[in-house]
Parts: structure tokens; C-alpha cells; sequence
């Protein structure tokens, strides 16, 4: 498949997708909607680790839960727009037969429609951070952050939950529509397992290994690191593995859960043709 067949099917996807994300309210309400509710969800995390701790916002340990927290929105964001549009257009709009027969690159286009929800993910970062800074002083100096891990490591974690989105596009073409996003679904479970808000050794022993299996355990104590390299104490799962190992570490991971997801697409991809799932609607 030539490059012009990805590239359209890429930004086509992309046009689209932002379409039928900010289509359903005036563009204020948007906005208004956008701010309002990553700052509902971090009030919530703020106030129960206020009642928890007397308010001691000034230890290293809520700079690092914060900044864990705000981040992994990234992960039901991407995850979700990638895998949602199976049943955005498989049943709610019911054109995923014509994507099918039309030439474009299917998981390219998977991408494509993820990159809206990337872009409010984005933006609900911003907004997390802004308010953590401005209002609970969350340490940010821009003098001592590492810019260059910074970008490498976004870079990285967005293909890392991308092809993890995949995956999941294509166990979603083999099941029916639910109530909730398959994405969200996935990304609940893995928030217990990655440390965003307490250190993966605080789990059961026995339960330890997900977490240390999982590259977004890797990602989110990197983007801590290059934040705010000082706090890197606060978790002391990773305090014996330097910057490089923990990146050598999520860019492998990448590159194994890239490979899962492509067989696990293409199993599924076959098998919704086989059975003829492509154009199915489950009428919950």
C-alpha cells in the first residue's frame, strides 16, 4: 500500500474525527465543557488526598501524584478515540462497511479519528497543570526541566497508547456496543496498576508484575522525571534505573505491544469479515 493511501486515510480520519467530536455543542460550550471537566476530576483527587494528609500539599509525594494524574488522561484519550470509532461508525453512524470497501488503510484511518480526542486530551492536560500550579504550587520551573526527555518521552508514550488502541479496535470489532468506552474500560484498570497515585510496590506481591509489565508504569514516571526530576525519590520503585534504561525500557515495550497489536488486529479484522461483523449492529 503506497504512502498517499496512509497519508490520506490519516488526515482524512483526522478531519473527521474532530468533526464529530466538536459538532455536538457551540463552540463556547465547548470550550467551557473542555476546562470545566479536568478541573472537576483533579478537584476530586486534590480534595481526597487533602482529607487524607490534614492539606500537606508541600511533600514531593502529591507534586508526583498530581503530575501522574494529569498526564494519564492521555490514556483513556487516546486509547478511546482509537478503539471508539469501530462503534462510532459501525453503529451509530453505520458507514464502516463503506470504510471498508473504500481505498484507504484501516488502521491509519483508526489513528486518524483518534487525533481529536488526542487534541482535548492535550488541552485537558494544560488545564490539569495550570490549575496544580497556579493554585496548589505543584513545583514547575521551566529552567530545570528537561525539554528534550519531555518531548521524546510524549512522543513515545502517544505511539505507545496508539498502537495499545489498536488492539483494542480490533477486539471491539468482535464484540457489541456497551454503555461505556472500551478505552475508558481499560485505561480504569491499568490506572491502578501503573502508579499514578501510590508506587507499584504498594500493591500485593502477587499482583506487582502488571504494573511492572505495563510501558505507561514507564511513561509516567519518565515525564515525572523530566518535569521535575527532584520528586523522583517520592516512588522509589524506579530509583535504581537512570532516564536512559527507563526510555530503552518504554521504547521496548512499545515496540512488543506494536507487534501484539498488529497479529491481534489482523486476527480480529479476519474474523469480522469472516463472520460478517463489519456492517453488524448489537441494538442494545
Amino acid at each position: 500500500m503506497s504512502f498517499s493511501i496512509f497519508k490520506r486515510s490519516f488526515t482524512t480520519a483526522s478531519w473527521l474525527g474532530w468533526k464529530v467530536e466538536s459538532n455536538w455543542a457551540d463552540p463556547f460550550l465547548f470550550f467551557v465543557y473542555s476546562v470545566i471537566k479536568p478541573v472537576a476530576g483533579a478537584a476530586i483527587l486534590v480534595v481526597m488526598y487533602s482529607v487524607i494528609t490534614q492539606g500537606n500539599f508541600a511533600t514531593p509525594i502529591f507534586a508526583y501524584l498530581f503530575i501522574g494524574n494529569a498526564f494519564y488522561q492521555y490514556v483513556g484519550a487516546v486509547m478511546t478515540g482509537v478503539s471508539w470509532a469501530i462503534i462510532d461508525d459501525r453503529e451509530h453512524y453505520r458507514t464502516l462497511k463503506y470504510i471498508y470497501v473504500s481505498p484507504i488503510n484501516v488502521p491509519m484511518y483508526l489513528v486518524g479519528r483518534g487525533v481529536a480526542r488526542f487534541i482535548t486530551g492535550t488541552f485537558a492536560v494544560l488545564v490539569t497543570m495550570a490549575f496544580g500550579i497556579i493554585f496548589l504550587q505543584v513545583p514547575f520551573d521551566p529552567a530545570v526541566i528537561d525539554w528534550g526527555l519531555f518531548a521524546l518521552t510524549i512522543v513515545v508514550g502517544i505511539i505507545m497508547l496508539t498502537v495499545m488502541g489498536i488492539s483494542l479496535a480490533g477486539v471491539t470489532l468482535l464484540t457489541a456496543r456497551v454503555n461505556v468506552f472500551p478505552g475508558d474500560v481499560v485505561a480504569s484498570l491499568l490506572y491502578l496498576f501503573s502508579g499514578v497515585i501510590f508506587p507499584i510496590n504498594m500493591l500485593p506481591s502477587w499482583l506487582q508484575w502488571i504494573g511492572y509489565i505495563m510501558p505507561t508504569s514507564y511513561w509516567l514516571e519518565l515525564i515525572r522525571r523530566s518535569l521535575v526530576g527532584n520528586i523522583a525519590d517520592a516512588y522509589p520503585t524506579f530509583t535504581a534505573i537512570s532516564n536512559s534504561q527507563l526510555m530503552l525500557i518504554l521504547i521496548g515495550l512499545t515496540v512488543v505491544f506494536g507487534a501484539i497489536s498488529y497479529f491481534v488486529f489482523k486476527a480480529c479484522d479476519h474474523a469480522a469479515r469472516e463472520r460478517g461483523l463489519i456492517d453488524w449492529t448489537s441494538e442494545y
